[in-house]
């Protein structure tokens, strides 16, 4: 698990733990020369050096819910039909393989993911940058009926794991000053019959771009409309 993480964080680890063994067996000779006071204390030792590492597996469990990113990459695909007035049927595949199907109501969609960077200590531990899809939403340009119409919201989040970073750093910045960064990035663009998009991500959030006919045919429509002015 913790190989995906960081050298310098499965180092430390690896580190904590050796350690905590050594204060184990350290207690047990000090136990058999008659010294219970230090072989109290190595114990002790232990259990806070056991602590420490449970609370890193804790954290290394909850970044893997997220994608390293180091470069800008590859994070889907998704396509759309045509099914019903305002109803779009969506296929989003992602580079490992992954396949969703699901149904869009609205005008535009929009995609949603939360971004985790570093700092100091996050540094030194080898965390890369790290992101993940949150959710999938269906939008109208007309604001009587997104107060009134159907709307579609998918969860795309992987399941909880570990000791959730975001919610504590969001809760409590003072506690984790490693974290350099939380934010939130969204895109949204035109839903069209055939219309498929490139999702990428970088350090400055998520990117769509058209990637055929239908999208880019979408996308000039919706940005002259978007820059027409008011009469």
């Amino acid at each position: 698990m913790l190989d995906q993480i960081g050298t310098g964080f499965v180092a430390t680890v690896g580190l904590a733990l050796a350690l905590a063994l050594w204060a184990v067996i350290a207690a047990i000779a000090r136990a058999r020369r008659g010294e219970p006071l230090k072989a109290c204390a190595r114990l002790l030792y232990a259990g806070v050096l056991g602590l420490f590492v449970v609370a890193l597996a804790a954290v290394g469990a909850n970044l893997r819910t997220y994608q390293r990113l180091t470069r800008e990459q590859a994070a889907a695909t998704l396509t759309f039909r045509l099914v019903g007035e305002r109803y779009y049927a969506l296929e989003l595949e992602t580079p490992d393989g992954g396949f969703r199907a699901l149904d869009v109501r609205g005008d535009e969609w929009q995609l949603d993911a939360r971004v985790l960077e570093w700092t100091g200590l996050g540094v030194v531990l080898g965390l890369d940058t790290r992101w993940r899809f949150e959710r999938l939403a269906g939008r109208y340009r007309d604001l009587a009926l997104e107060r009134e119409a159907p709307r579609t919201v998918h969860d795309l989040a992987p399941p909880p794991a570990g000791l959730d970073l975001w919610a504590l750093a969001q809760r409590h910045p003072g506690w984790l000053p490693f974290v350099d960064a939380t934010y939130g990035s969204a895109t949204y663009l035109p839903l069209a019959d055939g219309a498929r998009y490139a999702v990428t991500v970088s350090s400055t959030g998520i990117l769509a771009r058209a990637q055929n006919e239908p999208a880019r045919r979408a996308v000039a429509e919706w940005s002259g409309s978007a820059a027409a002015p008011t009469p």
